[in-house]
């Protein structure tokens, strides 16, 4: 009595269609159709090779493990956006405090063309500037056969430097018609020329009138420069699209993503208007 049972073989006919016999096939090649489709299908989702780790469905990170994977990244893109703003801020203040003197100059085509500059650039959209520099500007520049890049980022500070200088350029002017004339008759009593009376009786006594609006306009670059994302620039606005689209653009992330790129320019940016506002009230003037 037999006490092992062959399992009965379960062949193909050439429809496909399964059936049981307890004979072998009698031809091998009527599975070729199933395995080819098989091969297919492993193909199509991608599970040669290493693909079947890769089609193992992982659970989903939490919005924290998400948050907290990406931080690094988005806080080095926060960074990047400080460097333009300061960088926009070192050259504008710098071309606005020549422009803003300009302005009261005694020589009529200097005030005229000082005037105008300003009128352009105070009055332009941020973005638009933007966006002539960036398009505009070459990507390197040949020095004497030296090859200096010209990238992106360095347009950026470069377009939003231009409103900056205009804006500079208008508080300087405002400082200095704000000192008493009297400053300006001292200074000629001591027999300084106009030149030394800016530098050592004027500019002096403007600093703390220029400082208050000096730091909310800072203030207002820094959170203007998420503006270069749509140039392309790698900072914290597009560093996070491009998080969000690793993650799978996952819509429940894009709320916290853009919620933590809020929190970093709050936390940045409030404690200047705090200060800002207190500069104010200590060097008020009183009339």
């Amino acid at each position: 009595m037999d006490v092992l049972h062959r399992a009965p073989a379960f062949t193909f006919d050439a429809f496909g269609n399964g059936s049981s016999s307890d004979q072998p096939p009698r031809s091998l090649s009527l599975a070729w159709p199933l395995l080819m489709a098989v091969l297919l299908a492993t193909m199509f989702f991608g599970l040669t090779d290493n693909g079947f780790a890769q089609a193992a469905v992982a659970p989903k990170r939490t919005i924290i493990e998400v948050l907290w994977r990406w931080a690094p990244l988005l806080l080095w893109g926060f960074c990047f956006n400080l460097v333009i703003s300061a960088g926009a801020m070192a050259v504008g203040t710098g071309v606005g405090l020549f422009l803003g003197l300009a302005q009261m100059s005694r020589t009529r085509p200097v005030r005229v063309m000082a005037n105008v500059i300003t009128e352009i650039f105070r009055n332009s959209p941020w973005l638009v500037l933007l966006f002539a520099c960036v398009l505009l500007l070459p990507f390197q520049i040949r020095i004497f056969g030296l090859v200096i890049p010209f990238p992106d980022w360095a347009k950026a500070i470069v377009g939003f430097s231009l409103p900056i200088m205009a804006n500079v350029g208008e508080v300087v002017r405002g400082a200095v018609l704000s000192i008493p004339t009297g400053q300006w008759e001292s200074a000629e009593s001591l027999g300084y020329t106009r030149t030394q009376a800016y530098l050592h009786v004027i500019l002096p006594q403007c600093i703390k009138r220029m400082l208050p609006p000096w730091m909310n306009l800072y203030s207002l670059v820094t959170m203007s420069t998420v503006n270069a994302s749509v140039v392309g620039v790698s900072e914290m606005i597009t560093l996070t699209a491009q998080a969000n689209a690793a993650e799978g653009s996952r819509p429940e992330l894009l709320a916290p993503f853009y919620a933590f790129d809020l929190v970093c320019f709050f936390l940045y940016c409030y404690p200047i208007g705090k200060w800002t506002e207190y500069l104010e009230r200590k060097y008020q003037v009183k009339i």
